[in-house]
């Protein structure tokens, strides 16, 4: 096997620092009672102030009041909450529309399916090639009884952002509620609750070099929102559940941890990703906007050959990609974030992501990109799909 596996696969979790693991240690093996002062006892209130340390961390990060974070076990369940929770609490009181772009993230699109096969109504806003929504479009969708809509602030495959100040008040002028997932740009990129008025925002640590299984959802006080998993009271009586306390506590110390200069080394290997392999590889295809996307993300088409191909060869090179062919998924589909942007099966299936982290170097890219170009050469000279 090899020395050093070169994992560029950072969208989809990142390692975690053996820092965040320190700070969460103590309420592992030490302060590791439940959240609570109502006992008495004082490994509870130790914990319960643990708990509240971790979350005013997270709410100065964000821009928010007081009781507008709820810790969940991560993005999944905080879009869930979101989406599900806002369809309880208005479904009677206003009505069943829900409005969302065609390349949200699963935990959005299956939530918004799922409430359709409950009598909800949902519209999917197409995107343009680079991956954004058309905000006359989605002006004119937004009725009376729209109650929700969900827009992520980036993509998780081929990190596009969108502009979610004004999809905000375009909602806030229509009296409907919005909803982003920012699990791919919390920590990462400027998003303040006081600036960008989203209702709810969904964050999460796995992609900061936190831990897994913990996030938060930020809803503004005011936001009318139903509790959609039975249990016990915590977070506010709205996330049944016994609080992870240390993910809360690895959540807010992998935020404390990121700096400006991380990320722009960051997005200096991405766009050194993306500039040698538009030059150095014939017949590729950058997915996604050149200039409005995150800085650890490059999503790049090798036409002429199969994305799970390409990702087996880097394997045995030691290198770790994603890519949105449909073989290294259970569905029999292409990727549907690329089949939006109006890529064909093809694209589809040849598009490779790279996403970079905190233990990157420009090494690993130069070192990836000479073995794509490598790979790709060798598999274009027996591939069926030919050169049209």
């Amino acid at each position: 096997m090899f020395d050093k596996w070169t994992y560029l696969d950072n969208a989809a979790t990142t390692r975690l620092d053996e820092r965040v693991l320190e700070a969460m240690k103590p309420y592992l093996f030490e302060t590791y009672a439940v959240a609570t002062s109502q006992f008495g006892y004082s490994m509870g209130i130790d914990a319960r102030e643990a708990l509240d340390k971790a979350r005013v961390y997270l709410q100065g990060r964000l821009g928010a009041a007081e009781e507008e974070i709820v810790f969940t076990s991560g993005s999944t369940e905080s879009s869930n909450m979101a989406l599900k929770g806002v369809a309880l609490a208005l479904q009677k009181k206003k009505g069943k529309h829900i409005v969302v772009s065609k390349i949200e993230d699963f935990p959005v699109l299956n939530s918004a399916k799922a409430l359709e096969m409950q009598g909800f109504s949902v519209s999917y806003l197409d995107v343009d090639k680079e991956g954004f929504i058309d905000l006359e479009r989605l002006r004119s969708v937004i009725r009376e009884d729209t109650i929700l809509v969900s827009v992520q602030h980036a993509n998780q495959e081929i990190g596009t952002v969108q502009d979610i100040k004004t999809i905000a008040e375009i909602c806030h002028d229509r009296k409907v509620l919005f909803h982003t997932d920012a699990t791919h740009t919390f920590g990462r990129m400027p998003l303040d609750a006081t600036t960008v008025l989203a209702d709810l925002i969904t964050v999460a640590g796995h992609t900061i070099h936190g831990p897994r299984n913990v996030g938060a959802l930020y809803i503004r006080k005011g936001t009318p929102i139903s509790k959609w998993m039975d249990g016990g009271y915590q977070e506010f009586n709205l996330r049944a559940g016994l609080e992870d306390i240390p993910g809360a506590v690895g959540f807010a110390k992998a935020l404390e941890l990121i700096t400006p200069e991380e990320t722009e080394r960051l997005a200096a290997m991405r766009d050194r990703c993306i500039a040698r392999c538009l030059n150095e590889v014939p017949h590729v295809t950058l997915n996604g906007s050149r200039t409005k996307r995150t800085p650890q993300n490059a999503n790049i088409t090798f036409h002429f050959v199969e994305g799970e191909s390409i990702t087996l060869h880097l394997d045995m090179r030691g290198f770790a990609v994603s890519t949105g062919s449909a073989c290294f998924s259970r569905s029999l589909e292409a990727s549907h974030v690329m089949l939006g942007i109006g890529g064909d099966h093809e694209r589809a299936h040849g598009s490779i992501r790279f996403t970079f982290g905190r233990y990157n170097s420009m090494e690993d890219v130069d070192g990836v990109v000479d073995a794509i170009a490598e790979v790709v050469g060798d598999l274009r000279k027996i591939s069926p799909l030919g050169k049209r």
